[in-house]
């Protein structure tokens, strides 16, 4: 069943502040609070994403990591060391190079 993307808009943005509230009220570190309302803010740009796309074949410039992606990061690189960049004289085998 696909959402109506302006009432998925409209719940998206409530999430949105709902979330915020929460970090401004959070006591400490990890206050279930805010890890509720993340989850329902991740929910809920989904559901917005997901409608977005079926009723108008349009998405957002957004995309929510997975979980597993997140463990997989933390492999003590930085940026930098992760992606280097590759020139097409390397991609074609120069051998000058």
């Amino acid at each position: 069943m696909t959402a109506d993307p302006r009432a998925a808009l409209d719940r998206f943005v409530a999430a949105l502040e709902a979330h915020y509230n929460a970090v401004v009220a959070r006591r400490k570190d990890d206050d279930p609070a805010v890890d509720d309302a993340y989850d329902v803010l991740a929910d809920a740009f989904e559901v917005y994403d997901d409608s977005l796309g079926e009723v108008y074949g349009e998405a957002t410039p957004f995309d929510l990591a997975d979980d597993d992606e997140d463990e997989d990061d933390d492999d003590g690189l930085d940026d930098d060391d992760r992606y280097d960049v590759v020139d097409d004289d390397q991609l074609a085998g120069d051998p000058a190079r």
